[in-house]
């Protein structure tokens, strides 16, 4: 994943993203490609926005001094047009962070207890679905092993005579070695032959069973998702603000960014 900030020099130009962007409509149809807002500002949905295929990718996560980044980027921070991407802390002067974390971690706590909720209530279902899953699959891998066991219990019954045979009479070599070789390949082949479909049940019960499984995993997941998001929804509407808003304040800047 990019880092924020990237950005994409070519020629004389820089692109980069912003929430403008990401808020238009083009910028809709990059939010249904790529997923969270960590994602919408690396360099993919840059070139899918700007329909660019060469440059220079650069990205910086060092905020101690604006001459890390281009000047518009700098400008773009100061006006607040990466409100909702990040929080970075080397932007606020120290009294201004410590008044930032007052507000943010009450706020990330709340998440917290709602993740952890929604966690608990997708277990709650997601537990006795996996055990129904393990209640098939096990004796399905029992069964299998049964008959694997079996089949190569038969294997070793032919191979290893032929394969004293061979050792009795190795002195004269390659065509007592071509002969035992043909006994084990039969032996092998006959295995196969009674491995290959246990495995292939084993299999097609296994996948049923897993099937079964997905089919009450999967809404118990997305509901679980949908909690979590709504969560981080709520979060980042209090956290995003507060920080930006601090950062609109010259005096609550780092001394470098004033």
């Amino acid at each position: 994943m990019c880092e924020f900030v990237s950005w994409i020099e070519k020629g004389n130009k820089i692109y980069y993203l912003t929430r403008k962007q990401i808020d238009s409509p083009r910028g809709e149809m990059l939010q249904k490609r790529f997923l969270g807002d960590g994602e919408l500002v690396g360099h993919a949905p840059i070139r899918a926005y700007y329909d660019i295929d060469d440059g220079t990718e650069q990205e910086c996560t060092d905020f101690s001094t604006p001459s890390n980044f281009p000047v518009e980027i700098v400008d773009a921070i100061k006006r607040g047009d990466f409100r909702g991407f990040a929080t970075p802390k080397q932007l606020l002067s120290q009294p201004a962070w410590a008044e930032y974390e007052k507000i943010e971690q009450p706020a990330w706590a709340e998440k917290e207890k709602i993740r952890q909720s929604a966690l608990a209530e997708y277990e709650k279902i997601e537990q006795p679905a996996w055990a129904e899953y393990e209640k098939i699959r096990q004796p399905a891998w029992a069964e299998y092993e049964k008959i694997e066991q079996s089949a190569l219990a038969e294997y070793e019954k032919i191979e290893q005579p032929a394969s004293a045979e061979y050792e009795k009479i190795r002195q004269p070599a390659w065509a007592d070695w071509a002969e035992y070789e043909k006994i084990r390949q039969s032996a092998l082949a006959e295995y196969e032959k009674i491995e290959q479909p246990a495995s292939a049940e084993k299999e097609k019960i296994e996948q049923s069973a897993l099937a079964e499984y997905e089919k009450i995993e999967q809404p118990a997941w997305a509901e679980k998702e949908k909690i979590r998001q709504s969560a981080l929804a709520e979060y980042e509407k209090i956290e995003q603000p507060a920080f930006w808003d601090l950062f609109t304040m010259p005096e609550n800047r780092a001394k470098a960014w004033r």
